[in-house]
Protein backbone atom coordinates (compact mmCIF):
# COMPACT_ATOMS: atom_id res chain seq x y z
CA UNK A 1 0.00 0.00 0.00
CA UNK A 2 1.76 3.33 -1.55
CA UNK A 3 1.14 6.87 0.96
CA UNK A 4 -1.25 7.98 -0.86
CA UNK A 5 -3.85 4.55 -0.16
CA UNK A 6 -2.20 4.58 3.44
CA UNK A 7 -4.24 8.04 2.91
CA UNK A 8 -7.18 6.97 1.95
CA UNK A 9 -7.86 3.92 3.71
CA UNK A 10 -7.08 5.62 6.94
CA UNK A 11 -9.42 8.64 6.54
CA UNK A 12 -12.12 6.03 5.29
CA UNK A 13 -11.59 4.08 9.06
CA UNK A 14 -10.95 7.09 11.31
CA UNK A 15 -14.09 8.89 9.00
CA UNK A 16 -16.64 5.80 10.28
CA UNK A 17 -15.63 5.43 13.34
CA UNK A 18 -16.42 9.17 14.11
CA UNK A 19 -19.69 9.22 12.89
CA UNK A 20 -20.86 6.54 15.65
CA UNK A 21 -18.71 8.54 18.25
CA UNK A 22 -20.70 11.74 17.43
CA UNK A 23 -24.08 10.41 16.10
CA UNK A 24 -27.10 11.97 17.98
CA UNK A 25 -24.66 15.37 19.20
CA UNK A 26 -25.46 18.68 18.69
CA UNK A 27 -24.55 22.27 19.70
CA UNK A 28 -24.81 23.02 23.33
CA UNK A 29 -27.39 25.49 24.54
CA UNK A 30 -25.06 27.35 26.68
CA UNK A 31 -22.53 27.84 23.70
CA UNK A 32 -22.12 30.75 20.97
CA UNK A 33 -20.19 30.01 17.83
CA UNK A 34 -18.83 31.48 14.93
CA UNK A 35 -18.23 29.13 11.85
CA UNK A 36 -16.00 28.92 8.72
CA UNK A 37 -13.48 31.87 9.41
CA UNK A 38 -11.25 31.72 6.98
CA UNK A 39 -7.33 31.88 8.27
CA UNK A 40 -4.58 31.30 5.78
CA UNK A 41 -4.64 32.91 1.75
CA UNK A 42 -3.88 29.19 0.14
CA UNK A 43 -6.46 27.21 0.29
CA UNK A 44 -10.10 28.28 1.92
CA UNK A 45 -11.43 24.34 2.09
CA UNK A 46 -8.96 23.67 3.72
CA UNK A 47 -7.60 26.96 6.46
CA UNK A 48 -11.00 27.41 7.99
CA UNK A 49 -11.90 27.75 11.30
CA UNK A 50 -14.72 27.90 14.18
CA UNK A 51 -14.59 30.08 17.64
CA UNK A 52 -16.62 28.95 20.62
CA UNK A 53 -16.93 30.74 23.47
CA UNK A 54 -19.57 30.55 26.56
CA UNK A 55 -22.94 32.47 26.20
CA UNK A 56 -22.66 33.21 30.53
CA UNK A 57 -19.31 34.70 29.60
CA UNK A 58 -18.53 38.27 28.69
CA UNK A 59 -15.45 40.36 27.81
CA UNK A 60 -11.60 38.71 26.94
CA UNK A 61 -11.61 34.82 27.74
CA UNK A 62 -8.53 33.02 28.38
CA UNK A 63 -8.09 30.74 24.77
CA UNK A 64 -7.91 27.24 23.97
CA UNK A 65 -6.12 26.43 20.50
CA UNK A 66 -6.57 22.61 18.93
CA UNK A 67 -5.05 20.80 16.95
CA UNK A 68 -6.99 17.83 15.59
CA UNK A 69 -5.31 14.10 15.53
CA UNK A 70 -5.83 11.86 12.73
CA UNK A 71 -2.44 10.52 11.64
CA UNK A 72 -1.39 14.07 9.66
CA UNK A 73 -4.04 12.61 6.83
CA UNK A 74 -7.42 12.61 8.58
CA UNK A 75 -9.51 15.14 10.41
CA UNK A 76 -10.89 18.50 10.39
CA UNK A 77 -12.77 21.11 12.76
CA UNK A 78 -16.26 19.11 12.27
CA UNK A 79 -14.90 16.01 13.87
CA UNK A 80 -13.61 17.94 16.38
CA UNK A 81 -16.41 20.63 17.55
CA UNK A 82 -17.78 18.64 19.75
CA UNK A 83 -15.09 17.91 21.78
CA UNK A 84 -13.87 21.32 21.44
CA UNK A 85 -16.95 23.22 22.58
CA UNK A 86 -17.33 20.93 25.66
CA UNK A 87 -14.17 22.93 26.26
CA UNK A 88 -15.63 26.11 25.67
CA UNK A 89 -18.39 24.84 28.19
CA UNK A 90 -15.17 25.11 31.01
CA UNK A 91 -15.10 28.82 30.46
CA UNK A 92 -12.68 29.21 27.72
CA UNK A 93 -12.99 30.50 24.14
CA UNK A 94 -11.55 28.03 21.74
CA UNK A 95 -10.18 28.08 17.96
CA UNK A 96 -11.15 24.80 16.59
CA UNK A 97 -9.58 25.16 13.17
CA UNK A 98 -8.49 22.44 10.08
CA UNK A 99 -5.05 22.22 8.63
CA UNK A 100 -4.05 21.21 5.63
CA UNK A 101 -3.59 17.85 5.51
CA UNK A 102 -1.29 14.92 3.42
CA UNK A 103 -0.66 13.71 1.23
CA UNK A 104 -2.32 16.58 -0.99
CA UNK A 105 -0.10 19.08 0.98
CA UNK A 106 3.60 17.92 2.68
CA UNK A 107 5.04 18.98 5.72
CA UNK A 108 5.58 21.76 6.10
CA UNK A 109 2.21 22.98 5.49
CA UNK A 110 0.44 21.89 8.53
CA UNK A 111 2.60 23.82 10.74
CA UNK A 112 2.28 26.85 8.48
CA UNK A 113 -1.12 26.76 9.17
CA UNK A 114 -0.55 26.40 13.08
CA UNK A 115 1.62 29.93 12.57
CA UNK A 116 -1.33 31.41 10.84
CA UNK A 117 -3.95 30.54 12.94
CA UNK A 118 -1.82 32.18 16.19
CA UNK A 119 -1.37 34.83 13.83
CA UNK A 120 -5.30 35.47 13.08
CA UNK A 121 -5.52 34.76 17.44
CA UNK A 122 -3.29 37.83 17.38
CA UNK A 123 -4.90 40.32 14.72
CA UNK A 124 -8.69 39.23 15.85
CA UNK A 125 -8.40 39.04 19.40
CA UNK A 126 -10.61 42.09 20.36
CA UNK A 127 -12.95 41.20 18.13
CA UNK A 128 -13.80 37.58 19.63
CA UNK A 129 -12.49 38.00 23.59
CA UNK A 130 -9.12 36.53 23.28
CA UNK A 131 -6.98 36.78 26.27
CA UNK A 132 -3.77 36.80 24.68
CA UNK A 133 -1.71 36.55 27.52
CA UNK A 134 -3.31 33.26 28.64
CA UNK A 135 -3.20 31.13 25.35
CA UNK A 136 -3.59 27.17 26.04
CA UNK A 137 -2.73 24.64 23.31
CA UNK A 138 -4.35 20.96 23.48
CA UNK A 139 -3.52 18.41 20.84
CA UNK A 140 -4.04 15.07 20.49
CA UNK A 141 -2.14 11.88 18.70
CA UNK A 142 -1.04 13.57 15.55
CA UNK A 143 -1.96 16.98 16.53
CA UNK A 144 -0.63 16.15 19.88
CA UNK A 145 2.87 15.68 17.92
CA UNK A 146 2.46 18.47 16.08
CA UNK A 147 1.99 20.68 19.11
CA UNK A 148 5.24 19.02 21.12
CA UNK A 149 7.02 20.47 18.00
CA UNK A 150 5.36 23.79 17.81
CA UNK A 151 5.55 24.69 20.97
CA UNK A 152 8.99 23.86 21.57
CA UNK A 153 9.79 25.57 18.20
CA UNK A 154 8.57 28.58 19.29
CA UNK A 155 10.40 28.60 22.97
CA UNK A 156 13.94 27.04 21.31
CA UNK A 157 16.66 28.78 19.00
CA UNK A 158 15.86 25.27 16.20
CA UNK A 159 15.40 26.18 13.00
CA UNK A 160 12.36 25.30 11.77
CA UNK A 161 11.46 25.38 7.63
CA UNK A 162 8.56 27.48 8.22
CA UNK A 163 7.35 31.29 9.89
CA UNK A 164 6.91 31.56 13.53
CA UNK A 165 4.31 34.07 14.59
CA UNK A 166 6.20 36.77 16.51
CA UNK A 167 5.28 37.64 20.11
CA UNK A 168 2.99 34.27 20.40
CA UNK A 169 3.69 32.26 23.10
CA UNK A 170 1.64 29.58 25.13
CA UNK A 171 0.98 29.63 29.00
CA UNK A 172 0.39 25.79 29.25
CA UNK A 173 -0.48 22.29 26.81
CA UNK A 174 -1.89 19.66 27.21
CA UNK A 175 -0.58 16.48 24.80
CA UNK A 176 -3.02 13.72 25.02
CA UNK A 177 -1.67 9.94 23.35
CA UNK A 178 0.78 11.37 20.90
CA UNK A 179 4.48 10.67 19.70
CA UNK A 180 6.97 12.64 20.67
CA UNK A 181 10.30 10.89 19.42
CA UNK A 182 11.38 9.49 15.84
CA UNK A 183 14.90 8.79 16.51
CA UNK A 184 14.26 4.88 16.21
CA UNK A 185 11.90 5.21 13.64
CA UNK A 186 9.84 1.89 15.28
CA UNK A 187 7.15 3.31 13.92
CA UNK A 188 4.52 0.37 12.58
CA UNK A 189 2.02 1.39 10.92
CA UNK A 190 2.59 4.90 11.30
CA UNK A 191 5.93 4.21 8.88
CA UNK A 192 3.55 4.67 5.52
CA UNK A 193 1.65 8.24 7.27
CA UNK A 194 5.54 9.57 7.52
CA UNK A 195 5.49 8.98 3.89
CA UNK A 196 2.62 11.02 3.43
CA UNK A 197 3.63 13.44 5.51
CA UNK A 198 6.73 14.32 3.64
CA UNK A 199 6.00 13.26 0.18
CA UNK A 200 8.75 10.77 0.24
CA UNK A 201 10.71 8.18 2.51
CA UNK A 202 11.93 10.46 5.24
CA UNK A 203 15.74 10.52 6.06
CA UNK A 204 17.08 11.23 9.35
CA UNK A 205 17.38 15.31 8.85
CA UNK A 206 13.57 14.55 8.29
CA UNK A 207 12.91 12.26 11.91
CA UNK A 208 15.23 15.00 13.24
CA UNK A 209 13.13 18.13 12.49
CA UNK A 210 10.09 16.39 13.52
CA UNK A 211 11.10 14.99 16.91
CA UNK A 212 9.50 17.39 20.05
CA UNK A 213 12.35 16.28 22.72
CA UNK A 214 14.90 18.02 20.28
CA UNK A 215 12.98 21.16 21.06
CA UNK A 216 12.29 20.73 24.73
CA UNK A 217 14.29 23.55 26.39
CA UNK A 218 13.90 24.67 30.12
CA UNK A 219 11.56 27.56 28.18
CA UNK A 220 9.19 24.84 26.81
CA UNK A 221 5.80 25.40 28.34
CA UNK A 222 4.04 23.45 31.23
CA UNK A 223 2.99 19.99 30.12
CA UNK A 224 -0.21 18.09 31.15
CA UNK A 225 0.53 15.06 29.26
CA UNK A 226 -1.61 11.61 29.29
CA UNK A 227 -2.10 8.18 27.87
CA UNK A 228 -4.62 4.97 28.77
CA UNK A 229 -3.08 1.18 28.97
CA UNK A 230 -5.20 0.79 25.65
CA UNK A 231 -3.47 2.96 24.16
CA UNK A 232 -1.32 2.22 20.98
CA UNK A 233 1.23 4.74 21.71
CA UNK A 234 1.37 4.35 25.74
CA UNK A 235 5.03 4.13 25.87
CA UNK A 236 5.25 7.10 24.05
CA UNK A 237 5.04 10.29 26.78
CA UNK A 238 8.13 7.88 28.37
CA UNK A 239 10.99 9.66 26.52
CA UNK A 240 9.03 13.37 26.57
CA UNK A 241 8.79 13.16 30.33
CA UNK A 242 12.28 12.78 30.63
CA UNK A 243 13.42 15.67 28.40
CA UNK A 244 10.90 17.36 30.58
CA UNK A 245 12.76 16.44 33.61
CA UNK A 246 16.23 17.39 32.39
CA UNK A 247 15.30 20.68 31.66
CA UNK A 248 12.94 21.56 34.89
CA UNK A 249 10.01 22.08 33.27
CA UNK A 250 6.42 21.76 34.72
CA UNK A 251 4.61 18.97 34.02
CA UNK A 252 1.55 16.68 35.14
CA UNK A 253 1.82 12.94 33.74
CA UNK A 254 -1.21 10.98 34.10
CA UNK A 255 -2.90 7.33 32.51
CA UNK A 256 -6.26 7.11 32.68
CA UNK A 257 -8.16 3.83 32.69
CA UNK A 258 -6.54 0.28 33.89
CA UNK A 259 -6.18 -3.02 33.07
CA UNK A 260 -10.23 -3.79 33.60
CA UNK A 261 -10.81 -0.27 31.77
CA UNK A 262 -7.99 0.30 29.35
CA UNK A 263 -9.93 2.68 27.35
CA UNK A 264 -8.44 3.71 23.72
CA UNK A 265 -6.58 6.07 21.53
CA UNK A 266 -7.72 9.60 22.57
CA UNK A 267 -10.63 8.41 24.36
CA UNK A 268 -10.87 11.96 25.60
CA UNK A 269 -12.98 13.26 22.36
CA UNK A 270 -15.46 10.90 23.04
CA UNK A 271 -17.95 13.02 24.40
CA UNK A 272 -20.32 9.77 25.84
CA UNK A 273 -16.86 8.28 27.79
CA UNK A 274 -17.15 9.04 31.07
CA UNK A 275 -13.41 8.91 31.62
CA UNK A 276 -13.24 11.40 28.97
CA UNK A 277 -15.29 13.83 30.80
CA UNK A 278 -12.73 13.15 33.68
CA UNK A 279 -9.28 13.86 31.55
CA UNK A 280 -10.83 17.23 30.12
CA UNK A 281 -12.22 18.60 33.68
CA UNK A 282 -8.00 17.73 34.57
CA UNK A 283 -7.07 19.68 31.43
CA UNK A 284 -8.88 22.86 31.79
CA UNK A 285 -8.16 22.66 35.84
CA UNK A 286 -4.47 22.42 34.86
CA UNK A 287 -4.56 25.37 32.53
CA UNK A 288 -6.57 27.38 35.05
CA UNK A 289 -3.65 27.19 37.40
CA UNK A 290 -2.20 29.74 34.44
CA UNK A 291 -4.42 31.92 34.63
Amino acid sequence: MNATEMALAVRKQFGDGDEIRDAGLTTPDDVERFDGIIYGDVDKNWQSLDVYRPKNKKGKLPVIVSIHGGGWVYGDKERYQFYTMSLAQRGFAVVNFSYRLAPEYIYPASFEDCSAVCTWMQANAEKYGFDMDHVFGVGDSAGAHMLSVFAGALTSDKPVPYKLPENFSFKAIALNCGVYDFANHDLGSTEGLMEALFGKVPDEEDYDEITAVNYVTEKYPPCFIMTCPGDFLFHAPEVLVKALKENKVPFFYHVYGNAEKPLAHVFHVNMKEAEGKVCNDDECAFFARFC
